[in-house]
């Protein structure tokens, strides 16, 4: 007797129990169904976009659909944000962006137009780089910490960022805090602008990420000073941490996040954190990340989670104790 025939013959609560099993498999292979859109708040060429788009490559061989880069840049990364809250939470409109998005934006921003930790879902935190203290040689005599502090409070200076509420801008607030010297902060509309009036000598330091400040380091147009790593790097062997050159908890990274809107499943979002993670870990983007100074991370939902909500705590803190506001 084949299966149909049996199951006519079965009453209907057996035929019911039959059943069940076939449905998740199904559920399973509903993502992805079309292409995959990943939302960048930022504009082409900036850093989230960058790792967004290596990562999109394996990630779109593996699930056998298209993945597209869509940059919605304006208002500090709030566009972009609002536009993954409004998309269903299915899998096929996802987000990579960095630290300001994810984190600072809610600590720095109090009418902020979006709440990332209830109406965004965080599937990853994808990479994450240190950044250098780095000054102008011509200006700036000092080589180590102890006589960098010295010198900053004989003298009136000003430190360049790539705009109020950026990871390098809350870093150095951070610093000086922990010196207790007064710094001027000029932001500028990005990375690229500030270490160019750096090097011009129009202000006298920065903190700018590893990767993007390396060629000025090697070729001596800025000299570093420290390094917000847990330890040395292996790209800058001979230059300081935080801790080796004195300042206790002094561990920054800039990091960048992959995620979705609130009302992801579960298995769904496990689902796509795999896939995510095996793209980020494949050779040909981990040596590209390598390059580019970033270091591979791929952690779980639930370890962003908590790690999400250890660096809003920590930048509201540096926020209020240095009343710094949006603009």
């Amino acid at each position: 007797m084949n299966r149909r025939a049996l199951l006519r013959l079965l009453p209907a609560p057996a035929i019911l129990s039959a059943l069940p099993a076939a449905r998740p498999a199904l559920a399973q292979e509903e993502w992805p169904a079309r292409p995959v859109t990943i939302i960048v708040p930022f504009a082409p060429g900036s850093s989230s976009d960058i790792v967004a788009r290596a990562m999109g490559v394996p990630l779109g061989q593996a699930i056998g659909k298209p993945v597209v880069v869509e940059n919605r840049p304006g208002a500090t990364g709030e566009l972009g944000a609002r536009a993954v809250i409004r998309s269903a939470p299915d899998g096929h409109t996802l987000m990579h962006a960095p630290i300001s998005t994810w984190a600072i934006n809610v600590a720095l921003r109090p009418n902020l137009g979006y709440d990332p930790v209830k109406q965004l879902t965080g599937l990853s935190q994808t990479v994450r780089t240190p950044n250098v203290l780095v000054v102008n040689p011509a200006q700036v005599p000092a080589n180590d910490l102890p006589s960098l502090i010295t010198w900053l409070k004989a003298n009136r200076a000003s430190y360049s960022t790539s705009g109020v509420g950026s990871s390098d801008h809350l870093t150095m607030e951070m610093f000086k805090q922990l010196t207790g010297t007064d710094i001027t902060h000029v932001p500028y509309a990005g990375g690229a602008p500030a270490t160019t009036d750096l090097i011009a000598g129009n202000v006298q330091l920065s903190y700018q990420n590893l990767g993007s400040i390396l060629p000025q380091i090697s070729d001596g147009r800025v000299k570093p000073i420290l390094i917000t790593a847990e330890g040395r790097h292996r790209l800058l062997p001979n230059v300081p941490t935080g801790a080796e050159a004195g300042l206790r908890d002094f561990v920054v990274y800039s990091w960048q996040a992959l995620g979705g809107p609130a009302g992801m499943a579960p298995a769904l979002m496990e689902r796509i954190h795999a896939q995510a993670a095996a793209a980020l870990r494949s050779a040909d983007v981990a040596k590209r990340m390598d390059e580019l100074g970033f270091e591979v991370v791929a952690s779980t939902p639930a370890q962003f989670a908590t790690f999400q909500e250890g660096e809003i705590a920590r930048w509201r803190r540096v926020v209020e104790a240095g009343k710094i506001t949006p603009s």
